[in-house]
């Protein structure tokens, strides 16, 4: 027997025929997924075997002017999957119930190893999303990606935006202490007092008459089935528009026609981008813990809250120097985006040609960074006054209280009868 014909039915051999097996029998169309996680960004062969269009599609080549400002939308995933991942691995632990929630948290941060860091690095994301996806949105405004063909991709980014703060705020609930609980009790008072609909979303927001066990349960459902599932099929829209349409043009042609093979120079990118925010959110998470508050009381107002969410502190500098309009007024602001690929029909996308686009875009941008700013400054927050007369009508009326006296001074009657039958 010749050495090919041993090199053949030796393990080598076996696994090569395996591997052919494994390639031949396998659609092409799974690199899909690949796709999805950004790691493949060129059209799918699916004619070819599998390791013939992953090599085609590794040679997709994408526009010359695609640098470093184009990473943001690939950081804002990133930080969206480390939190998915860690959300995971918190859910195994964490129950959502008024008796248990906080014992749970408590039990993660002291008891599992590492559990300090998985839920830091889950709170940190939640908050740099949010800054990555401002920044993204941002690029595109000034690049001027909004513009057709494109309308479509900015309201679905847009719509992202808010699952992620919806994310965020159905999170904050979760640890189910004080800061948590009356943070959670000033935003739905401040959104009833929201004209029209505003007793309308509270109402719903609650599920209650106040902030209960019923807005956790309600809070946690939306966090961990409803949110998930739309995000998954906005990302889906999102990503597949931007294959459809491709990167929008720079406002100055390049003259580099080839552009930039995708492998190695985009996808080493990509992963050294991606190295260095898991360095970032892993060093945050070690440096600067974000703090559990005692367990939530809802018959005791605390002294002061205290944010750790980006988009609390934003909510805490509007609601405190602007009172609920200067909040109503930011929140109708931001609402305007939606429209602005109907009314910025000027196909020109240099930003310093389009001056009332990039003015408003500016505006908006100081603004965050203003509210932001002042939000964390402020460190924390007393609770408004219009809290307190909420928690008294929560105080058992003066005859149930009563009753419930009496039953108590029963009790010590009931064992002296007891200690008196047991002396006779």
């Amino acid at each position: 027997m010749s050495d090919g014909e041993q090199r053949e039915r030796g393990p080598a051999g076996w696994l090569s025929r395996f591997r052919q097996d494994v390639i031949s029998s396998t659609d092409a169309r799974l690199l899909g997924f690949l796709r999805f996680l950004g790691l493949l960004y060129g059209p799918i062969a699916r004619r070819l075997p599998i390791d013939q269009a992953f090599k085609k599609a590794l040679q997709y080549r994408l526009p010359a002017h695609v640098g470093w400002e184009h990473a943001l939308g690939g950081i804002t995933y990133l930080l969206f999957i480390f939190m998915v991942i860690t959300g995971v691995l918190l859910s195994f632990y964490y129950r959502p119930s008024v008796q248990e929630a906080y014992p749970s948290i408590q039990y993660i941060v002291s008891r599992i190893p590492f559990g300090w860091m998985l839920r830091d690095v889950h709170v940190w994301s939640a908050s740099l999303l949010i800054v990555a996806g401002v920044a993204h949105l941002v690029r595109v405004f000034f690049t001027g990606a909004y513009k057709p063909p494109r309308e479509t991709n900015w309201v679905i980014g847009l719509l992202l935006i808010l699952t992620f703060v919806a994310f965020g705020a159905t999170g904050y609930l979760l640890p189910w202490d004080q800061w948590a609980y009356w943070t959670t009790a000033e935003v739905v008072s401040t959104v009833d007092g929201f004209p029209l609909i505003g007793g309308f979303v509270a109402s719903m927001i609650k599920g209650d008459e106040f902030v209960s066990g019923a807005t956790l349960s309600r809070f946690f459902a939306l966090h961990v089935i409803v949110l998930p599932w739309v995000t998954l099929g906005l990302l889906i829209l999102h990503f597949a528009l931007i294959r459809t349409h491709g990167v929008a043009p720079p406002a100055r042609p390049s003259t580099a026609a080839e552009g930039i093979p995708f492998w190695p120079n985009h996808l080493v990118r990509t992963f050294s981008i991606g190295v260095l925010l898991l360095a970032v959110v892993l060093s945050l998470a070690a440096l600067f813990p974000r703090p559990v508050g005692e367990p939530a009381n809802p018959y005791v107002v605390p002294d002061a809250l205290v944010s750790t969410w980006v988009v609390v502190d934003v909510w805490f500098a509007l609601v405190h120097y602007l009172g609920t309009w200067g909040l109503v007024l930011f929140s109708l602001l931001a609402a305007t985006l939606f429209f602005l690929p109907l009314f910025d029909r000027n196909p020109e996308t240099d930003w310093r040609k389009r001056p009332v686009a990039t003015s408003l875009a500016a505006l908006y941008l100081v603004g965050f960074l203003l509210a932001w700013a002042a939000g964390a400054r402020l460190e924390s927050v007393t609770p408004s006054a219009a809290l307190r007369p909420e928690v008294e009508e929560r105080v058992l009326p003066p005859d149930e209280e009563a009753e419930t006296g009496s039953i108590e001074g029963d009790e010590p009657a009931e064992a002296e009868a007891e200690s008196g039958d047991e002396g006779s």
